[in-house]
């Protein structure tokens, strides 16, 4: 063989460092990408697959209004941030996005701190505790009106489970020396363990119990 040819055992391992050189960044790149820079949203687990759809994860918590002119995108949203914007619901809070996203920054560090858990998990078991089944509409026969007992959609059922996060929120912060973080922090870890006294799993018994009633 003559100097000039080149050598088919050097083209291979220029290949195969090539390819082991692009899986190393990509590797590096997905695993960069963390919510508030310290928490993983990629190994989740959801135990309703009825919400699942409606459960969207991302590593942004701020998107910038993107989706917020076409009907139904919310659910295109991260769960975060739209959790974010719930609490901002309150005619107190309205507008303050960096301060709504500081409370869900120092609540997940409460809640990473006491159950040594990814608090994006925590959340996500959260909401599908506290999303109700049923609920009740009025219907009116004549001049009379009717309580009725209906199925929610999966997602009203998430949008009634971040409801009832805010409100315990605000329920349990306002006019009290707890703080917006260590309230959320609270009901987060309550709704997870699925703790009757908490308040988004006593809205959704509620609920649920006029439902049953209304059949």
């Amino acid at each position: 063989m003559s100097e000039t040819d080149p050598d088919p055992d050097s083209e291979d391992e220029d290949d195969v460092d090539t390819d082991a050189a692009a899986d190393t960044s990509d590797d590096e790149s997905s695993s960069s990408a963390l919510l508030f820079g310290e928490y993983n949203t990629d190994e989740l687990e959801y135990a309703d697959p009825s919400t699942r759809r409606y459960i969207t994860v991302t590593p942004i918590a701020h998107t910038l209004g993107r989706h917020a002119s076409k009907q139904f995108s919310k659910s295109d949203i991260s769960i975060v941030e739209r959790l974010i914007n719930r609490l901002m619901q309150d005619g107190q809070n309205s507008g303050k996005k960096q301060q709504a996203t500081r409370i869900v920054r120092d609540a997940f560090d409460a809640v990473h701190a006491r159950t040594d858990e990814n608090p994006v998990q925590v959340l996500v078991t959260a909401v599908e505790n506290a999303a109700p089944r049923e609920e009740t509409v009025r219907l009116k026969y004549g001049g009379i009106s009717v309580p009725k007992a209906v199925d929610i959609s999966p997602q009203r059922r998430v949008d009634q489970a971040l409801k009832f996060l805010a409100s315990g929120v605000a329920n349990a912060s306002y006019k009290s020396s707890t703080s917006a973080s260590e309230a959320l922090a609270d009901q987060l870890t309550g709704a997870a363990d699925y703790n009757v006294s908490s308040y988004p799993i006593n809205q959704k018994e509620e609920l649920e119990r006029v439902a049953a009633a209304a059949r």
